[in-house]
């Protein structure tokens, strides 16, 4: 069996790609600019090229056909468009990879199936990917394009420990201020239930989907099966760094209005996301993928990251100094809001 990535070296991907070279045996290409040339494992196969450039993309692959073409770089219509051209009679499947938090915010109900409702009115982000869902779906209909959707909700690799509210370089700044005892911003009182999934569990879900005739035409979720509140989220990190956690909760709504004007986007990564209670059913996903199963709980992964960061901090430990400045803000605010009342 013949696959291509686009992209292929991202959190997810490049834990499906060395499941399928070291476990199942598939030849493997992957697409992309060639920035990431250290995370691609021995056996795969590499274009060189830019998929925003469709004739150099078009000439790569003239001579090439795929049992899979898997998309993790797409994220407006135009790039699937683009994806439709170049493929289309030259794969026997297309996977595009979308999101979780194309659910509607809130939905109806905090258990989410395939069939929950795709809306979100916080996040343009989510708004892209369903365009995207709905041209290939349609594409699906009418001329039997081979696509499978999938939508992944918070995966995470060894290389960060997965927490809520973060700057703009990622969670490390969380996890010092954590180190240093200082108090932690926690969006909401904590309680709204979330799951977490580690990349390589996630790679069962998504390899049992490739080459798999019973996902042609249809949506999955791919997300573990633990879920736990925020609080216990935090707390799990802290454990694992031995340190004594001083929670500080905010209402998500205060953190979207005083963030935007510092560039960090929580409106649509905490109301239109990690904000609202959710539950995956992955009953769909297991009936066609019976090999699915969480084997990393998070206690577990959180251990793996914090193992991998701490012993490559020119990689990992980025420090964000305007983020930490600003957690510092708003805890002072909120706490002088509170004395003069």
């Amino acid at each position: 069996m013949k696959a291509l990535f686009i992209g292929g070296t991202g959190t997810i991907s490049t834990a499906i790609v060395k499941r399928l070279i070291q476990e199942l045996n598939w030849e493997v290409w992957i697409l992309n600019r060639g920035s990431r040339t250290q995370a691609v494992p021995e056996g795969v196969h590499q274009i060189i090229a830019d998929i925003h450039d469709e004739a150099a993309v078009a000439e790569a692959i003239k001579d090439m056909t795929f049992d899979a073409v898997c998309e993790f770089i797409g994220y407006h219509v135009e790039d699937v468009e683009r994806d439709y051209r170049l493929f289309q009679g030259k794969t026997k499947q297309y996977i595009f990879t979308s999101t979780a938090s194309a659910y509607h915010k809130p939905a109806a109900n905090y258990l989410i199936t395939e069939g929950t409702t795709l809306a979100n009115p916080h996040w343009q982000y989510s708004r892209d990917k369903i365009a995207c869902e709905e041209f290939l779906m349609d594409k699906y209909r009418k001329e039997g394009f081979p696509v499978t959707i999938v939508r992944p909700s918070h995966t995470y690799d060894e290389r960060r420990i997965p927490l809520g509210v973060h700057g703009k370089n990622g969670s490390w700044q969380v996890v010092q201020r954590m180190f240093e005892e200082k108090p932690v911003i926690i969006h909401g009182d904590g309680s709204s239930l979330w799951t977490m999934t580690f990349n390589t569990d996630f790679a069962i879900g998504y390899t049992g989907l490739m080459g798999n005739r019973h996902a042609i035409g249809e949506a999955f979720q791919i997300t573990g099966d633990e879920t736990l509140t925020w609080n216990q989220i935090y707390q799990t990190s802290a454990d694992a760094l031995g340190v004594t956690l001083h929670p500080y909760h905010v209402a998500s709504d205060y953190l979207s209005a005083v963030g935007d004007k510092y560039g960090y986007d929580f409106e649509g990564k905490l109301t239109g996301d990690k904000s609202v209670s959710v539950v995956f059913d992955n009953t769909k996903l297991k009936r066609v993928v019976p090999d699915m199963r969480t084997t990393v709980r998070l206690d577990q992964g959180v251990r793996i990251a914090l193992d991998y960061v701490l012993s490559h901090p020119e990689e990992c430990q980025i420090p964000d100094p305007e983020f930490d400045a600003w957690c510092d803000r708003v805890i002072n605010a909120l706490e002088s809001s509170k004395a003069g009342i």
